[in-house]
C-alpha cells in the first residue's frame, strides 16, 4: 500500500458507510453522489489490499479488516478535526466572546454535552449559555434575539431575519409496549384496545402528528394529551397505551427500551426536519464552527446508534446537506 496516496475523501466516506451501512445514505450524509462514495470505498479497498465492507449484507456490515481499520480512522479524523477548529479558534477568539446556544431536548443526553466540551475548547476565550427548549421556544427565543444559534424542528413558525441551513430528517415512528405482538396497521386501525397517548396540541410536534391522522382520515380513541415524551414512553412501558413520535425522540428513552419497541409508521410516511438558525449578524466563521462540530456528534451519537439498535431506519433517520 502506498500511504502517501491515501486521500481522506476515502477515508470520509469508508467512516460514513460505516456509520450508516448503506452507500446511499453515507452519500447524503457526505452532500456527495452514489458513485463517488462507491468509487472512495473501492479506491480505499485496494490500497489496503482487503475487503473492509460485506456489501452482501444490508444493512452492509463490516469485515473484521473493516472494523479493526475504522478504530483508527475514527482517532486519526477526530484529530484532524480538532487541528482545525484549533486553528480556526485563532481567527474567532476575537468575533465570539460569548455565544448562546438553544437547542431541541432530543440532543440532551448525548449531543449536547460533547457539542459544549468541543466548543469550549475551539473558543476558551468564549462564554456560552446553552438552553434546552421545545421547538417552537427555541424559534421564540432566536426571533426575541434571546439566542445566537438554535437547533430545532421546522415548522409554520414564521421566523424572520433568520438562516435555516437543514441538519437531520427524523421519522415519525408508532411507540408500543414490546410485549405486545399487534401489527402497526393494528394500532392505526385502534384495533387493539388500547388509547392513543397525544402529545399536546399546544405543541409542534403534537400539532403535526394529528395534521396527519386527518390528512389519512383517521380517529383514534384516547383523550390524554401530554407535554413530556418520558410521560408518554413510561405510560407506553407500562402497557398503558401507545403513540405517535418521532425516531430521535424515541431515542431519548433508551432505558425504556426493553419494555417499548419503535415500529414504522405503516400508513404515508412523514418525518421532521430538524434544522441549525442562526441570525444574518453571527460571524460566518462561528457559523461554520458550529456546523463542523456538530454534524458528526449527531450523525455518531444520534443516527449511528439507532440505526443499528432498528435497521429498518437506514436511510430514514439521516443527516441532511
Amino acid at each position: 500500500m502506498e500511504r502517501s496516496k491515501l486521500s481522506i475523501k476515502w477515508l470520509e466516506a469508508f467512516q460514513a458507510v460505516a456509520r450508516t451501512g448503506s452507500i446511499r445514505d453515507a452519500g447524503a450524509s457526505l452532500g456527495v453522489s452514489i458513485s463517488t462514495v462507491s468509487h472512495h470505498l473501492s479506491c480505499l479497498e485496494d490500497a489496503v489490499g482487503v475487503p473492509l465492507i460485506d456489501h452482501a449484507r444490508r444493512p452492509m456490515r463490516l469485515t473484521p479488516e473493516g472494523a479493526a481499520l475504522l478504530r483508527r480512522v475514527d482517532e486519526a479524523l477526530s484529530a484532524l478535526r480538532k487541528g482545525l477548529s484549533e486553528v480556526w479558534t485563532e481567527d474567532l477568539a476575537a468575533l465570539a466572546r460569548s455565544l448562546r446556544i438553544a437547542a431541541i431536548e432530543d440532543f440532551d443526553a448525548e449531543v449536547a454535552p460533547r457539542l459544549a466540551h468541543d466548543l469550549a475548547r475551539a473558543l476558551p476565550g468564549c462564554d456560552f449559555s446553552f438552553l434546552s427548549r421545545a421547538s417552537h421556544e427555541v424559534m421564540a427565543l432566536l426571533q426575541a434575539e434571546d439566542a445566537d444559534i438554535g437547533v430545532a424542528s421546522s415548522s409554520d413558525f414564521k421566523a424572520t431575519g433568520l438562516t435555516e441551513a437543514p441538519l437531520l430528517r427524523d421519522p415519525y415512528v408508532l411507540v408500543v409496549p414490546r410485549a405486545r405482538a399487534d401489527r402497526a396497521e393494528d394500532y392505526l386501525a385502534d384495533a387493539t384496545g388500547l388509547p392513543f397517548l397525544r402529545y399536546s396540541r399546544r405543541q409542534v410536534m403534537g400539532r403535526r402528528v394529528e395534521a396527519q391522522l386527518r390528512r389519512l382520515g383517521l380517529s383514534l380513541s384516547g383523550r390524554q394529551e401530554f407535554e413530556s415524551t418520558m410521560t408518554i414512553l413510561s405510560l407506553v412501558a407500562g402497557g398503558q397505551g401507545w403513540t405517535v413520535t418521532t425516531a430521535l425522540t424515541y431515542g431519548r428513552g433508551r432505558r425504556l427500551h426493553g419494555q417499548i419497541r419503535a415500529l414504522p409508521f405503516p400508513a404515508k410516511g412523514f418525518a421532521r426536519q430538524i434544522s441549525i438558525y442562526h441570525s444574518a449578524e453571527l460571524p460566518q466563521g462561528v457559523r461554520d464552527l458550529f456546523t463542523a462540530l456538530a454534524r458528526p456528534l449527531v450523525l455518531d451519537h444520534a443516527v449511528a446508534p439507532l440505526v443499528a439498535a432498528e435497521p429498518w431506519l437506514s436511510g430514514q433517520l439521516r443527516l441532511l446537506q
